[in-house]
């Protein structure tokens, strides 16, 4: 039986995600992405000998963009920045201005396993840290190989290589949510021979996003020697602290760490002179898409994809329905203008930017929410957790009530962002009252806090 590669819940987890960590917090992502871009640079430089050209080229799970944007102008490439998420490719604007960018390139919300290109009409496909959120990685290969003409490339990075020297107890956040002994441990270079694979996989998960950390090295080479003709690559071993360091010269590869590659398939073309819209196809009916003067897609079949910001979402017709169905009253996303609608009262002014927008509460807050859909539904409350709550001796938490009826509470164990779900009986509206402590304040400031949210929504049970 072939295991699904993503489920609908997971892409709806990935869109939310994306959107909410691509530019939440522009001071701390910027950075980091010129550090991706500097890492990922430097890789693709020793290999571009093998790899050959990278025109046109597609990045799958883009995110903003920030390694797109990186070959069109220190490259030299022409190509299509894709990601599920048509909000965080939206962001790229930002990227433009802070870091003076002459050149972009095409930005689509495609599917990875559904792309919305003609066969052979790529020349390089790349894909930085997204492969290990399928679960059936073989179905992702396929894709790309479907859209590489022959000797092209796919080249990915970043990529987490099974560490087989580990307890595997549990799964560890970022080093900044990381507990005072958690963080001892990872300066030392021991955490990793406790939690399971990747420190800082927790934050996806939370979000619903199911992570593939099983892939040992000859598993990866298998994969790559299953779909191409031929491959090279370059392993990378961490050695954080002096049990890293140690365990690097005992167990080599066996202790895990992070992969990049350049697979080439087999044959050769001749130059294909198509231009950049004539190799996309309709993701309803693969037939071939046509340019309108005012720059929006459309099919012979109906399909049609205006740009919008700078976007073309081009997901096929059903879910693009269900994954950008525009204002719903089953989904409070304090980014949109129209979440202020759904609001009760205990909320305080509507802070942060993009897609990180919030709102704080005190001890208790209200919202209202439809139901669009038939039977049972599950809440899903997104919020941060702030280290003052932490700090007033009493463990945090947070109480659900539901058109009156208490529905769960929870305990928090970490600052930082928290996800938050429980199963809701089929009603057709619901006002939801949400409890939180313990309370805390700060200096001049007569308001009493708790936590913040960003999101309150209803999803179908999985």
């Amino acid at each position: 039986m072939k295991i699904a590669a993503q489920s609908a819940s997971v892409k709806r987890a990935q869109i939310e995600f994306h959107n909410f960590a691509s530019l939440g917090e522009p001071e701390r992502a910027l950075p980091i992405y010129a550090e991706e871009n500097a890492r990922r640079g430097a890789f693709l430089r020793n290999h571009l000998a093998y790899a050959g050209s990278l025109t046109p080229f597609l990045e799958i799970g883009a995110n903003a963009g920030h390694s797109s944007y990186m070959l069109v102008n220190e490259f030299g490439a022409e190509g299509f920045a894709s990601d599920l998420s048509a909000d965080s490719l939206r962001h790229g604007v930002a990227l433009v201005e802070a870091w003076n960018l002459e050149r972009s390139p095409i930005r689509l919300a495609a599917d990875a396993l559904h792309l919305p290109f003609a066969d052979g009409s790529l020349q390089c496909v790349v894909a930085f840290q997204m492969l290990s959120q399928f679960l059936n990685l073989d179905s992702v290969f396929e894709e790309v190989e479907r859209v590489l003409r022959p000797g092209g490339v796919f080249i990915f990075a970043e990529e987490p290589v099974r560490r087989r020297m580990t307890l595997g107890w549990y799964r560890c956040p970022y080093p900044d949510t990381m507990k005072s002994w958690e963080r001892r441990l990872h300066r030392w270079g021991l955490l990793g021979y406790l939690v399971r694979d990747v420190i800082g996989a927790h934050q996806e998960e939370s979000f619903g996003i199911r992570q593939n950390h099983t892939m040992v090295l000859e598993d990866w080479r298998s994969l790559a020697e299953r779909h191409f003709a031929s491959w090279e690559y370059e392993l990378y071993i961490p050695e954080r602290g002096w049990g890293e360091r140690w365990g690097k010269r005992l167990f080599g590869a066996g202790l895990g760490g992070t992969l990049a590659a350049v697979c080439k398939k087999a044959g050769s073309a001749p130059a294909d002179p198509r231009s950049p819209w004539e190799r996309l196809r309709c993701p309803d009916c693969q037939g071939a898409l046509a340019r309108k003067a005012n720059g929006a897609l459309w099919c012979a079949c109906g399909y049609t994809a205006p740009l919008e910001d700078g976007i073309y979402n081009l997901l096929g017709s059903a879910e693009k329905q269900e994954f950008y169905p525009g204002d719903r009253a089953d989904i409070i996303d304090f980014s949109r203008e129209s979440h202020e609608a759904h609001l009760g009262s205990g909320w305080y002014e509507l802070e942060g930017v993009y897609g990180n927008k919030f709102r704080w509460m005190g001890d208790r807050a209200e919202a209202r929410l439809k139901n669009l859909r038939t039977g049972p539904q599950r809440l899903r409350i997104r919020g941060h957790a702030h280290s003052n709550l932490f700090a007033q001796g009493v463990a945090p938490w947070v109480r659900v009530t539901v058109n009156g009826q208490p529905s769960r509470q929870w305990t928090l164990e970490r600052t930082g962002l928290f996800i938050l779900e429980t199963d809701l009986p089929p009603e057709a509206r619901y006002t939801v009252a949400i409890e939180a402590g313990p309370a805390w304040r700060v200096p001049e400031d007569d308001r009493t806090f708790t936590v913040n949210l960003s999101m309150i929504r209803l999803d179908p049970p999985d």
